[in-house]
């Protein structure tokens, strides 16, 4: 079988799985990942997690554009953060909401140069709704913080 045998042919794989809807986030960067029609295999040599060398065959793609066929390990977000050219707590935050339910982000607004702070949350959840983790990061030095709420689609610092 030829490299072009296995490409998404105008992207066929990540078209079946844009179809039907999206089970959520981390699916649809592998959508994305997709959808320029380049050869799958092609994808593949770049889908390796950097943390452990493991690397996505390129048959399961399509497999993962659809939200099927793969366990939910550590190293497919590093691989598949690192074939779509994207920062793994991007990735990382994507697979968290859909995989868990949680939305995870700085919601305290509590990260700064050297610190970052992530939180993961339900849909809903304001800064008010956190005083016990206000007060450990307090302890944290991080007591000086303004805490304001975050909107949807700030990005993770």
């Amino acid at each position: 079988m030829s490299e072009s045998d296995t490409s998404t042919g105008g992207a066929s794989a990540a078209d079946g799985a844009a179809e039907q809807a999206s089970p959520g986030p981390f699916t649809d960067i592998v959508i994305a990942l997709l959808a320029p029609g380049e050869p799958l295999r092609s994808i593949s040599a770049r889908a390796v997690d950097p943390e452990t060398g493991r690397r996505i065959p390129h048959n399961q793609l399509p497999k993962l554009a659809k939200g099927e066929g793969f366990r939910r390990e550590r190293w497919l977000i590093g691989a598949i953060a690192a074939a779509a050219g994207r920062p793994l707590v991007e990735v990382q935050s994507a697979a968290s909401e859909e995989w868990t339910g949680l939305k995870v982000g700085d919601l305290l607004r509590a990260s700064n140069s050297s610190t970052t702070v992530v939180v993961a949350y339900e849909s809903g959840t304001t800064p008010d709704d956190l005083p016990i983790l206000k007060e450990k990061l307090k302890k944290l030095g991080l007591g000086n913080i303004q805490v304001v709420e975050a909107t949807p689609g700030d990005p993770v610092s």
